[in-house]
Parts: structure tokens; C-alpha cells; sequence
């Protein structure tokens, strides 16, 4: 079966990385281990960061022209050559999708969605256009699959009649990293490792919020490994300036078996994970056996087993997060424990498990990988 995909965030080739286009790659291989063929005709980003109706309606305006001249497209093909599935990667008020809807209505086949969340509060006011578009295109889906449990209950209030809610906790590829041997020493200074894209906003406060705590500890007992770029890179030197030999800046890691270094290389990824849906960046530490210390933001707990793979500390909290911090430093055989675990979830969130969700639910034909 063909699978039309549609990303209105950030489509999956997009030069930038980061996690929408990590897990938008992730769900694109995991159609195809199901069994579908993928098409991703538009590459429109619908992204509006900051409520511009203008701006919303040129880009919904610009989505359903493609939309048109790609069911033109389809028209003039075979029948068993044309889609059977529409299915859409993080749909919101910020980024509805146009194209995928329109292209399921003309076509006549189910349009579903993974990761689409519902923002009553958004309905009035400058996103008032980006919601009316989100609400539309997920009253149109047959299937949402939750990805982020945080949405789960407004999309249980207001789902039409109908359509299924389905799980599909967040998942990575084992096969697509490499094998690295764990080089972490637990014991004193602890290595401690932080890898974000340095963005204004929710990225650059969690930076700051890593730096109040880290400021709460004892100078002598870690170091830290910086992994991003990105705008608000002189913000977060900032921010981070007061640690000085402490700390090694690696700029952005583009290359998988560096980054795999580094997760393996690390005690313990720290991350404050501000207002994060879940944070792809601690099932990939895991996977090296690199537990974490997390702020219960979102579907954190979801990704960060509290006690079993890494550590929960109230959302937003720095002392909290210094404790946490603290208390393995003290404690470092903690860690051991704490790495298996680590490896443990990152083995129960494979390709594979991912697959058979999908092909369950959207009746895909193919046959799974092993």
C-alpha cells in the first residue's frame, strides 16, 4: 500500500536536525518496516512561531494548491498505484496540516495522525486561524496515535464519533546506530552530558535552567560536554560561561558514531527538558546505556524511567535537579544500576514493536522485520 506522509512541522529530509525530524524519520521507516511504500509529495512547513493569521492563511492557501495539483497527479495514475493512506507527524495550532486532509478527501482513503494535539485555549486570539485548521484536519482523522500521554485526555474529550485512539510510545532504531563500548568510569569528576539545538525559547531555558543548577554543586565532582548549535548559541555561552575548564564545547554532532561516543562516554545525560513533548535525546543515550537526569515535563516520564532508567525531578525546579545531580555523585554505584536500565528501555522501544503498531492499526500488508 502507498502511504502519503505529511509533516507540517518539518518535513523528514530537512537540513536542520532535531527531534520532530528525528521521530518524522523514525515513523517514515517504521511504515515502510510495516509493509507501505512512501510518498512525501509537499515539503510545505506550516510553522507559524508566533500567531501571524497572514501568515497561517499564505502557507494553508500555498498546502492546498499542492494539495490539488498532487490529486492531479494521482488521478492520471493506475488505481492500485494510488494511495490508501494519509498519515500526518505532529499536527497543532502552530502547524495544522492542509495538504494531508485535502489529499485524503480527494482520494477517498483514511487520513490519520501521530502526535496531534488538541489546545481548547487557542480557539480566540492570534492563533485563533493555526487552531480552527488544527481542530479541522484532526476531526478528519480516522486514527490518532498518542505518542505524548500529556494529550491524551483533550483528545478523548473532544474526538468525534468514531475515531480511534491508538498508543504508539516513542520508538528508535537500534540498527541505525552504531555499536560503541561504554567508556563511562562512574566514579569522580562524574561526566555529565547535555545535547539540545540552541533555540530561543523552551530550548534556551532549559540551558539556563541547567546552569542555576549546576551552580548549586560542588565545583570538584563533574564536568560537562556540550553537543548543539544553533541561534541562540552566545545566550547559552552565557549562560554556561561560569564553568569554564569545567566544561568542552563539541558544537553540533552531525556524525552517529561520534554522538554515539559521547552518549556511551557519558555518567549521565542532564537535561531539564523545558515544556519537551517527550525528547528523543534520552531514548539515544539510552541505547548507550547512558542514563538521565530529566524535568517531569510532558511525556518525559514516558521516555526517563524514574528510578529505573534515569531520574524525575519537578519540571522547572534547579535545586531539585542539583539533588538529583548530587546524590549520584555521592552515591556513583547507583549509576551501574541505573545503565542497565537504561538499556533495558531502549530495547522495549524498537523498530519492530513501532511496525506492528502501525500495521495493526492501518491494516498494512507487509511482512515485519525480524
Amino acid at each position: 500500500m502507498r502511504v502519503v506522509f505529511s509533516a507540517p512541522l518539518k518535513p523528514p529530509d530537512h537540513p536542520d536536525p532535531s527531534g520532530d525530524r528525528e521521530v518524522a524519520r523514525l515513523l517514515v521507516a517504521a511504515l515502510q518496516a510495516a509493509g507501505a511504500t512512501v510518498e512525501i509529495p509537499c515539503r510545505i512547513r506550516m510553522l507559524d512561531r508566533h500567531g501571524e493569521a497572514a501568515l497561517t492563511e499564505r502557507l494553508a492557501a500555498e498546502a492546498m494548491v499542492a494539495a490539488e495539483q498532487y490529486l492531479d497527479e494521482c488521478r492520471s495514475r493506475p488505481p492500485l498505484e494510488r494511495p490508501g493512506q494519509v498519515f500526518c507527524y505532529h499536527l497543532h495550532y502552530k502547524a495544522p496540516d492542509v495538504f494531508g486532509p485535502r489529499v485524503a478527501a480527494g482520494l477517498g482513503v483514511p487520513y490519520c495522525v501521530a502526535e496531534g494535539s488538541r489546545a481548547p485555549k487557542r480557539a480566540q486570539g492570534q492563533w485563533a486561524a493555526g487552531h480552527a485548521l488544527a481542530e479541522a484536519a484532526l476531526d478528519a482523522a480516522s486514527t490518532v496515535f498518542i505518542m505524548n500521554p500529556r494529550d491524551r485526555e483533550v483528545l478523548e474529550r473532544l474526538r468525534p464519533a468514531g475515531q480511534r485512539l491508538v498508543d504508539l510510545p516513542p520508538f528508535l532504531d537500534a540498527a541505525a546506530w552504531p555499536a560503541v563500548e561504554a567508556t563511562r568510569r562512574g566514579k569522580a569528576p562524574l561526566r555529565l552530558l547535555a545535547v539540545a539545538m540552541m533555540r530561543e525559547g523552551d530550548k534556551l531555558a532549559s540551558y539556563r535552567l541547567l546552569a542555576a543548577a549546576l551552580a548549586l554543586l560542588p565545583p570538584d565532582g563533574w564536568t560537562l560536554d556540550v553537543v548543539g548549535d544553533g541561534p541562540a548559541r552566545s545566550a547559552v555561552d552565557a549562560a554556561l560561561a561560569p564553568f569554564g575548564h569545567r566544561m568542552t564545547r563539541h558544537g553540533l554532532v552531525r556524525d552517529r558514531s561520534r554522538l554515539a561516543a559521547l552518549y556511551a562516554g557519558a555518567d549521565l545525560l542532564v537535561w531539564p527538558a523545558v515544556n519537551e513533548a517527550f525528547g528523543m535525546v534520552f531514548l539515544e543515550a539510552a541505547l548507550q546505556g547512558c542514563p538521565a537526569v530529566a524535568g517531569r515535563y510532558g511525556g518525559v516520564p514516558g521516555v526517563v524511567l524514574d528510578g529505573d532508567s534515569g531520574v524525575l525531578v519537578p519540571g522547572g525546579d534547579p535545586a531539585a535537579f542539583a539533588a538529583a545531580i548530587a546524590a549520584l555523585i555521592a552515591e556513583p554505584n547507583r549509576l551501574a544500576t541505573l545503565s542497565a536500565g537504561a538499556r533495558r528501555l531502549a530495547a522495549s522501544r524498537g523498530l519492530a514493536g513501532a511496525a506492528t503498531i502501525l500495521r495493526d492499526a492501518l491494516g498494512l500488508p507487509g511482512a515485519l522485520p525480524a
